[in-house]
């Protein structure tokens, strides 16, 4: 358990407020009776829409939309699925969309995001 002087201000604050609040870590706090949570941005995430802190993400729709496919380490991977977005939600590196002659369709640099066109064979991970 986090001691209160560890704890986020926003989250001391609302423990003093509201009762029956519980303790998770220093960022993260929940009222069970409520059905609430408080979740306070540690400033060290870096997901990128639904794609988690540390993958790279593709997506069938434009704009970070329908079917996701995740990748926890870098690599070459073909997606297995119509890509029209991209999502790279590392610190560091890039992630690109190619076509199966090698061309680049959409490249998306760390915590950043892009949409596709065209036919995306592989995505390339580089560190």
């Amino acid at each position: 358990m986090t001691s209160t002087d560890q704890l986020h201000p926003d989250i001391a604050a609302a423990l003093r407020e509201i009762p029956g609040g519980v303790v998770i870590d220093s960022h993260h706090a929940e009222w069970p009776e409520l059905g609430m949570t408080m979740d306070v941005p540690s400033g060290t995430e870096r997901a990128v829409g639904s794609c988690a802190d540390g993958n790279v993400c593709a997506f069938s729709g434009s704009s970070l939309s329908g079917t996701r496919v995740s990748f926890s380490t870098c690599g070459t991977y073909s997606p297995g699925i119509t890509v029209r977005s991209i999502a790279d939600a590392r610190s560091s590196g890039y992630v690109q969309a190619r076509s199966s002659s090698g061309s680049v369709l959409a490249t998306a640099i760390a915590t950043s995001w892009a949409n596709v066109s065209g036919t995306v064979a592989t995505l390339n991970c580089v560190p």
